[in-house]
């Protein structure tokens, strides 16, 4: 192959990678452009001291970009914060808009719905209240459960200064007596019957539960010694 033959091949090489690069270039500009509904994730963020009651979850924010990257998105992949900027109790109305999204590159948020939400707020409140042990189930052997103790007795709690007001107590994880007749101790958790109240400390109780013998059943004298004198 002749000097002059070589450098015709390389700038005709060089004139197919240009005529790729170009294909290449133009196909993604020309690529179809989607729109997509997805059910996003709500993140607040709350002034301290106030609590949120029943917060929504999330919100169908409308998305727009290439074909291929709208088809392909997940809902894990955003996420709306919205901004609490108020200091106290009561309802306040929040504007969302595309700055609150977190949504991937080439991804442009067209709409929120609902694009304002009505929020309520509390005072956080704190208490401690007494730790009620649950039991269930059947114990064995004709047995029956005492008065069962949870150690510590009582527990802290954080909520909604309207709704802990209300609590009285707070329970422990359901125990189970089936094949029990003995006394026996078991570490269960605390829980609450309100979700936005929160157990702060114990999480965990270690419950004592004395077993025992019906009263009838254990005073009951032989049957020879409770016939009538004389027979």
């Amino acid at each position: 192959m002749t000097e002059r033959a070589g450098r015709w091949g390389l700038r005709i090489l060089a004139l197919v990678g240009a005529i790729v690069v170009w294909w290449i270039v133009s196909v993604e500009k020309r690529e179809r452009v989607s729109e997509k509904v997805v059910d996003a994730s709500l993140s607040y963020n709350s002034p301290r001291g106030l609590i949120l009651l029943d917060p929504m979850q999330t919100v169908k924010v409308r998305l727009r970009g290439p074909d291929r990257r709208i088809r392909a998105i997940a809902p894990f992949e955003l996420d709306v914060v919205v901004d609490v900027s108020t200091t106290e109790p009561g309802v306040v109305a929040v504007q969302l808009r595309s700055d609150n999204v977190l949504a991937p590159d080439e991804v442009e948020v067209v709409s929120i719905d609902p694009n304002s939400l009505d929020l309520r707020l509390d005072r956080e409140a704190i208490a401690e209240l007494p730790i009620l042990v649950r039991l269930t189930g059947e114990p064995a052997g004709g047995t029956v459960p005492g008065e069962p103790i949870a150690r510590p007795a009582r527990a802290r709690v954080r909520g909604p200064a309207t709704i802990v007001s209300g609590l009285t107590s707070v329970s422990t994880s359901p125990i189970s007596l089936d094949g029990h007749a003995l006394d026996f101790s078991q570490t269960v958790s605390v829980v609450s019957s309100d979700p936005l109240v929160r157990i702060v400390d114990p999480l965990f109780v270690t419950v004592q539960v004395p077993m025992q013998v019906p009263e009838p059943l254990a005073t009951d004298e032989p049957r020879a010694a409770r016939r009538p004198r004389g027979e």
